[in-house]
């Protein structure tokens, strides 16, 4: 098995970081070979704004703790019903649910494969090909 790649490994903390914020239908999408800006989306989303601000502040404080850094920008933090945060080479959106159901990023990027980032002996370097399988716990 081989390493996972750094951007691959801050990827999955911040899904897990979602995660552990009751953060709803976790994804990882693969992007990068379809799009030039970067690696890897993570979506979430939140029944509320308190719920999605405190969901993006754990994924900002788990990544760097872990060694990720700081996003390079936040967009979003001051009504709250969608947080971009841009590392660079991964960008989280972490949406209010009808924020989420309205822009539907999933179908936009419905071709691309999604990470198994759940499952803690999955490599979190290869994709899941099977998007629909993997939708969420």
């Amino acid at each position: 098995m081989s390493q996972p790649t750094p951007e691959a490994r801050w990827a999955v903390e911040a899904a897990r970081a979602a995660d552990s914020k009751s953060a709803v239908d976790v994804v990882v999408l693969e992007v990068g070979p379809v799009l030039a800006v970067c690696e890897y989306f993570i979506i979430a989303s939140a029944s509320n704004p308190r719920l999605v601000k405190s969901i993006a502040e754990e994924i900002e404080y788990r990544v760097s703790d872990a060694g990720g850094g700081k996003p390079i920008r936040v967009e979003g933090l001051s009504d709250a019903r969608w947080i971009l945060m841009d590392y660079g080479d991964f960008v989280v959106h972490v949406f209010l649910d009808e924020a989420r159901a309205y822009y539907d990023l999933e179908r936009l990027w419905s071709d691309v494969p999604r990470l198994a980032w759940q499952d803690p002996d999955a490599p979190v370097d290869q994709p899941n090909a099977g998007n629909a399988a993997t939708a969420g716990a």
